[in-house]
């Protein structure tokens, strides 16, 4: 039970002397049943006092107890995994219109995946345009992620591991490491070091996706565990959890929700609430300058690089049929997805950026040498 420690700071050198007992706790357990069997017997064949039979027996069930449970996976007992989904169409997703979901779009299919499903059942082994996926979510960080299942020419089935730091960790199957979700690399078993691909992936209100997928698949709720589903309200009530990150020297709240950018070895956050009040933010990390937009819901976002070509653009916000933004050089008009819908650029598209939104623990965490976004 060591390795629960989701509100406590673990060094990965304790991390690891963890799961390295938990890996051979079935081993160890199970000689030590057959060590106490044999014991008990030897004590019922040579002894007819009834204390000494009791404790024997005693004994006996609570270490073949132990030996069984460290065969359980115990975060998979507190959140069942979801091993069969299930999708429908936009039209009848059972999924309010300010529900936020995970989205994905490749080689032409789209899928979304409700937070609030994804938040309980954590992660999702799926398939989508023949490229077989990790959807992953985390409450406690507030961390929707999806990584490619395939790694040096193996696919991998992914399953609940624990929590390190106030994030979850995954297990393969097939090796049986252990991942952390927020970075996506191995930090202990076979593959340890090996990282992960990312999946572009964008979290949107469902009524956005919807206008923008209305042919794409939404993930139904597991009619067996829908009544241990997070409220609407779950992140207020997250924001109430201790974090494993002391962040008063950073003059940021532990819980503040941030956009994280990482490029050429600079990573930067910005401030969900900055971003929000300014519906455009073009800045600079690393070697490209980017964009972030806010969408027509006035919540959801997204990053871009702010150029079809090496020399930026600049853009302002310009509401319109069908787009959110002009660019100042051509006076082109473009869309949320980051599409030229009218003028000299039409057609053409910027290129979307990856970002994590995080709650800035945990993004400081895994970001020590981070940058803050100041506006």
């Amino acid at each position: 039970m060591y390795v629960i420690r989701p509100f406590r700071p673990q060094a990965f050198s304790q991390l690891s002397a963890a799961l390295t007992i938990r890996s051979l706790g079935p081993w160890v357990s199970a000689l030590a049943a057959i060590l106490v069997v044999g014991v008990t017997l030897r004590v019922w064949a040579r002894s007819k006092r009834v204390l000494p039979r009791l404790a024997t027996l005693v004994l006996c069930f609570l270490v073949i107890a132990g030996a069984a449970l460290t065969r359980v996976n115990i975060f998979e007992v507190m959140f069942h995994p979801y091993t069969a989904p299930s999708f429908t169409d936009p039209g009848s997703a059972k999924v309010d219109s300010d529900d936020r979901v995970l989205a994905v779009r490749i080689n032409g299919e789209a899928r979304a995946y409700p937070i609030r499903t994804m938040g309980y059942h954590h992660i999702l082994n799926d398939v989508v345009g023949a490229t077989p996926l990790a959807v992953t979510y985390c409450t406690l960080c507030h961390t929707g992620i999806v990584w490619s299942r395939t790694l040096n020419g193996r696919t991998l089935h992914f399953r609940l591991a624990g929590i390190n730091n106030g994030n979850a960790l995954m297990r393969d199957e097939e090796t049986r490491s252990i991942w952390q979700q927020s970075t996506g690399e191995a930090i202990f078993g076979q593959w340890k070091g090996q990282h992960l691909s990312l999946i572009h992936s964008d979290e949107l209100t469902f009524a956005l996706w919807r206008a923008e997928q209305p042919a794409g698949l939404v993930l139904k709720p597991d009619p067996r565990y829908v009544s241990e589903y997070d409220p609407k309200d779950w992140e207020k009530h997250v924001e109430k959890t201790r974090t494993v990150i002391d962040t008063r020297n950073s003059g940021v709240a532990p819980h503040e929700l941030i956009l994280g950018v990482t490029n050429a070895g600079s990573s930067k956050a910005y401030p969900l609430k900055s971003i929000l009040a300014a519906k455009i933010v073009q800045d600079q990390v690393g070697d490209f300058s980017i964009l972030i937009v806010v969408g027509s819901d006035v919540s959801s976002i997204r990053i871009f690089k702010s150029g079809l070509d090496a020399a930026p653009m600049t853009f302002i916000s310009a509401p319109g049929r069908g787009s959110i933004m002009r660019d100042a050089e051509t006076g082109s008009d473009w869309n949320f997805e980051g599409c030229a819908v009218s003028g000299k650029l039409a057609g053409q598209c910027l290129e979307p950026i990856d970002s994590n939104k995080d709650y800035w623990f945990d993004w400081l965490n895994h970001h020590p040498a981070t940058q803050m976004f100041q506006g």
